[in-house]
């Protein structure tokens, strides 16, 4: 006789709500990421997907709410929470342009490497051990995204849907157990789609849960465990890739057609104006890598 364990939570979201001044750009959202789990995260423009990922991730500190990381409330800094085990990559590539393949990776190595400023100054026997493990890993994450043969090459030089591979490369440096990807097709051909499909796939046979948000709705549905709909902020439906597919008001809400208790025009327009200039201050908190 055979047993099956149940999958374990990985990621607990409760109540998630975020406030920029008045106006509530996220609203007591609700998700859990099980182990072995690829969760998608859908809505239209100003639905609030990269507020709550955000969220996730400590950029943002929660108006309300907690998120944990197997069973632990995760404290709102971004470092901390990519320490716990949580990785993410940006709508937006955000690599070290001037630095290669290969560095790049090596700065995910950052949170899993124990040697400080004097190890790294004296260049001890540790610190050595530290290094050549850090560029082993390195290496092994590139074999595994097929870029392992332009280690040396720029980031700035690859091709759009290689610097795409690299930034989760990056991420996976960090071993995390749980992966945030936050529109990794947008601008893809149907090749490069196909393959991060694939790629995916790959990280989570390899034990890794991943959350994504994607607009492109037969990448998310053919990838995706589970699929939840945000409609400014709010958690529509949340179920299989049929059950949100054949769900009307998931349907109106990408075609713009009202249903009850659906947004105005003015309040999207509002939401997605509070979006971005979060993100933008948060740019110029981090500083631009590129």
């Amino acid at each position: 006789m055979t047993t099956t364990t149940a999958p374990s939570p990985v990621l607990e979201a409760s109540g998630v709500t975020m406030r920029f001044g008045g106006l509530t750009a996220v609203r007591n959202v609700d998700l859990t990421v099980n182990s072995g789990e690829i969760v998608g995260l859908i809505g239209p423009n100003g639905a609030g997907k990269t507020t709550f990922f955000n969220c996730l991730t400590g950029l943002y500190v929660p108006t309300e709410g907690t998120v944990s990381y197997k069973g632990t409330v995760l404290p709102p800094k971004p470092h901390l929470v990519t320490s716990a085990g949580i990785a993410r990559t940006f709508q937006n590539i955000r690599l070290f342009a001037n630095m290669t393949v290969l560095e790049n990776v090596l700065v995910g190595r950052h949170t899993r490497t124990k040697e400080g400023l004097w190890s790294a100054l004296l260049r001890g026997p540790g610190f050595r051990k530290a290094e050549a493990a850090s560029h082993q890993r390195a290496m092994e994450l590139l074999e595994f995204i097929g870029l392992a043969h332009k280690a040396d090459h720029l980031s700035r030089n690859l091709p759009y849907g290689e610097q795409r591979k690299l930034e989760i490369a990056r991420a996976l440096a960090s071993e995390p157990g749980l992966l945030l990807l936050d529109e990794p097709t947008a601008g893809m051909n149907p090749q490069e789609t196909r393959a991060t499909e694939e790629l995916v796939f790959a990280i989570r046979d390899q034990g890794i849960a991943v959350l994504v948000i994607e607009h492109d709705m037969r990448f998310i549905f053919n990838l995706c465990d589970r699929v939840a709909c945000l409609v400014q902020g709010e958690k529509l439906v949340e179920g299989t890739s049929e059950v949100v597919q054949g769900d009307e008001r998931v349907v109106a809400a990408y075609l713009g057609t009202p249903f009850e208790g659906a947004p105005g025009a003015d309040e999207l327009a509002e939401v997605e104006a509070a979006e971005a200039s979060g993100a933008q201050s948060t740019t110029s908190t981090e500083g631009k890598a590129q």
